[in-house]
């Protein structure tokens, strides 16, 4: 038997591995296939065979169980942003907000709507505006959005799309999830800046159950137990009750 599981993108270094250990313990194969959310929730609701959804935000998952496609759902863990930016003499000490308002710098984000990403992305630029008044429109109109999107640039497998895109010269700052930072930790080339709490946006992730299978069951079980839990933890990412 193959479950197949879909999954946002963001998930995929915590979940390569979270998965050959279920699949190690349990015997069951899982067949996993990675993107923006949006996309994967279309391609569920398409007809797209699947037993399980991860999704980087609430939103996906609540609309399959209102439409029926679901049978449950369940938060498993959340994260925030943050920037990674080009390190030069410019760049080297200033501020997150500061690095947001110059206009100098080449803005990359995710595409709301698609990615989970680019709506947490919108959601900050609305805080910031409501803050610091016509500053979060700025950013919006002068945001590239680079990925996450129908016709957006592919990121070589492997490639973290933060820091792939400044390497390639396509952005010099970008805006994503914070549990890269792990990975990103001690790249020269390159500075990962905070967002405060109180500016920054809580992004939640959630399993939509799409099927009553024993197997998808267990997963999710899997998933949202110590076990699955320190795999996530490992990736970056925090407990679902965290904040």
């Amino acid at each position: 038997m193959t479950l197949r599981v879909l999954a946002a993108g963001s998930l995929k270094r915590a979940f390569v591995p979270l998965l050959a250990r279920f699949s190690e313990q349990t015997g069951l194969h899982v067949a996993a296939r990675f993107g923006p959310a949006g996309l994967l929730r279309e391609r569920i609701e398409a007809g797209e065979p699947c037993s399980l959804f991860a999704s980087a935000n609430t939103a996906h998952p609540q609309a399959l169980l209102a439409a029926g496609r679901a049978r449950a759902t369940h938060t498993f863990a959340s994260n925030r942003l943050n920037l990674t930016v080009r390190r030069t003499v410019s760049t080297a000490t200033d501020d997150w907000l500061t690095l947001l308002a110059n206009p100098a710098l080449t803005l990359g984000t995710s595409t709301p709507g698609c990615d989970p990403s680019g709506d947490y992305t919108w959601q900050l630029f609305d805080k910031i505006e409501s803050e610091r008044p016509g500053l979060g429109q700025a950013l919006k109109q002068r945001a590239k959005m680079l990925v996450g999107g129908r016709d957006t640039i592919s990121v070589p497998p492997g490639e973290m799309a933060s820091a792939w895109l400044i390497r390639q010269g396509l952005a010099d700052l970008f805006i994503g999830y914070r549990h890269y930072a792990l990975a990103l930790d001690g790249q020269a080339d390159l500075r990962v800046v905070e967002i405060p709490a109180r500016w920054n946006i809580r992004c939640e992730y959630q399993l939509a159950l799409l099927d009553d299978g024993q197997a998808t069951q267990r997963l999710a079980r899997f998933i949202l137990g110590r076990e699955g839990q320190t795999f996530l933890r490992d990736g970056g990412f925090s407990a679902p009750d965290v904040e």
